[in-house]
């Protein structure tokens, strides 16, 4: 069975996307193509052990989860993610995958929900998006932008309108921490009528900003 490098496997109440606040596995994979100047996860960048997915699937029914997210970095840089998200729906989890949208998900398996990112300029990882990503996403999916500023505000919202993104799947707007206001976000969605959800990072109000949360 194939392996992966991970940099960790925790249990917490999922902080972000459609199952906020549920009790979840998280397992965070090593390596990310990218460099969001916004990155809240750079220590995944590099290091992590290599372990068997037999033996991921051990640590995780230990939890005895109903939901379960792959993340990262960048889970699908490796291309043996597949085969976990694979396993882990056989096992009879809920999954889902955080993905930077830089990597293509044509052959993600239909039954894990992609939460896939479009980075606006201010993740200084504009060009890294793959908009060939869009065709397959699915109802259940969604598309999470990360605002920084009025620009990304700006992009993102052209960008709704000219894939017809709320057409396609849910849409997430979340701001930038620290960085962007969220009241003048949310103030910005309801003005201009956007068909988005609001999000904000729950792990962080209950914890902070530390990792295994």
């Amino acid at each position: 069975m194939e392996s992966l490098r991970v940099t960790e496997i925790f249990y917490s109440l999922q902080g972000e996307s459609r199952t906020v606040g549920w009790p979840t596995v998280f397992i965070r994979l090593t390596g990310c193509p990218l460099r969001c100047v916004w990155c809240d996860s750079a220590y995944a960048f590099s290091g992590g052990t290599r372990r068997t997915i037999a033996d991921i699937l051990s640590e995780v029914a230990a939890y005895g989860p109903r939901f379960v997210c792959v993340t990262g970095g960048e889970p699908l840089a490796q291309p043996a993610c597949l085969e976990l998200l694979d396993a882990l729906v056989e096992a009879g989890y809920s999954v889902s995958l955080e993905t930077s949208g830089s990597v293509d998900v044509s052959r993600v398996n239909p039954k894990v929900v992609k939460v896939l990112d479009l980075k606006p300029p201010g993740s200084g990882e504009e060009a890294a998006n793959r908009y060939d990503n869009l065709a397959h996403l699915q109802p259940a999916d969604q598309v999470k932008f990360v605002i920084r500023d009025e620009v990304d505000y700006a992009w993102a919202r052209d960008k709704l309108k000219e894939h017809r993104l709320p057409e396609r799947c849910e849409v997430l707007f979340s701001p930038v921490a620290g960085e962007q206001d969220p009241t003048a976000l949310a103030e910005r969605i309801l003005a201009d009528r956007l068909d988005v959800r609001f999000q904000m990072q729950l792990h962080k109000y209950l914890w902070g900003d530390r990792t295994g949360v």
